[in-house]
């Protein structure tokens, strides 16, 4: 069984930074891609950024393009979104996934089997 534990969110000003974590238990961290996903008020959960299991390929969706960093240390079992110019539509609730069966990239939720509990980023403006 694999747990995700979602840390470093809060309250920030348009502009700022802020640096999620997610720590993985389990044997399957390194095997398997990551993503971070969001879910605004209102909308559907939405993906912002996918690693592979290795670190060597990365996506990110075009509104955080430039702006956000996903990274993992696979011997900490821990992935990282780091959040820079952080704008007001930012806001969101950030979950972090695992995709067991999948060592590249993948975009749909359906290939994620486990997921956080969520953190609270709000962005003021």
């Amino acid at each position: 069984q694999v747990q995700l534990v979602e840390s470093g969110g809060g309250l920030v000003q348009a502009g700022g930074s802020l640096r999620l974590s997610c720590a993985a238990s389990g044997r399957t961290f390194s095997g398997a891609a990551m993503g971070w996903f969001r879910q605004a008020p209102g909308k559907e959960r939405e993906i912002v950024a996918v690693i592979s299991a290795s670190g060597g390929s990365t996506y990110y969706a075009d509104s955080v393009k430039g702006r956000f960093t996903i990274s993992r240390d696979n011997a900490k079992s821990t992935v990282y979104l780091q959040m820079n110019s952080l704008k007001p539509e930012d806001t969101a609730v950030y979950y972090c996934a695992l995709a067991p069966r999948s060592r590249n990239i993948v975009v749909h939720t359906t290939n994620y089997d486990y997921w956080g509990q969520g953190t609270q980023v709000t962005v003021s403006s």
